[in-house]
């Protein structure tokens, strides 16, 4: 799940999780230890506090677990994909999701500025195609190749969506 902009507590434990257990602004894996919910690996941006401050936190966004992916060595990877206010598109690893990092995002990938607007929806994916429709932005498809979006869109629409931008969704018969 995508958290919304708030107290991240940068002070970490030896495990790499916030001291406090706050988690503003992130990716969280949640599980299930002894009857109780808690945070199993997170991922949350190198400037998480001054995103939080501006407003432009990651929850605006909705996640989606992506099918299993092979990568140009063959490793198949499973993946989570989001993007918020910031305009970036950021995919983690669903087993080794990147946790924080002040000095860099260690993150599977991230495309920084891909959205020409804010993101308020989840995005659609379909046959290696990625789709998101952000405000004042027309709704853009990314391809993956070897388990990696490529960094430009392969197709934009010529409309454009005001606030809330629009949420895609898709129809297919098998791959039609």
């Amino acid at each position: 799940l995508l958290a919304g902009n708030g107290t991240f507590d940068t002070k970490l434990n030896s495990k790499g999780f916030p001291d406090k257990g706050d988690y503003g602004n992130a990716f969280l894996k949640i599980a299930i230890r002894h009857g109780k919910l808690e945070v199993a690996d997170y991922f949350d941006m190198d400037n998480t506090v001054a995103e939080s401050a501006r407003d432009e936190d990651l929850g605006s966004g909705g996640a989606m677990l992506l099918p299993p992916m092979k990568t140009a060595k063959g490793k198949i990877v499973h993946l989570a994909v989001g993007a918020g206010k910031d305009q970036n598109i950021y995919l983690v690893n669903c087993n080794h999701m990147g946790k924080f990092n002040p000095h860099r995002n260690d993150i599977y990938q991230e495309l920084v500025k891909a959205l020409k607007g804010r993101e308020f929806s989840a995005p659609a994916y379909f046959d290696g195609k990625l789709y998101y429709g952000a405000i004042n932005d027309s709704i853009r498809a990314f391809q993956f190749s070897h388990a990696r979006l490529l960094p430009k869109p392969v197709s934009i629409t010529s409309n454009q969506f005001v606030y809330p931008g629009a949420t895609p969704s898709i129809s297919a018969d098998g791959t039609k």
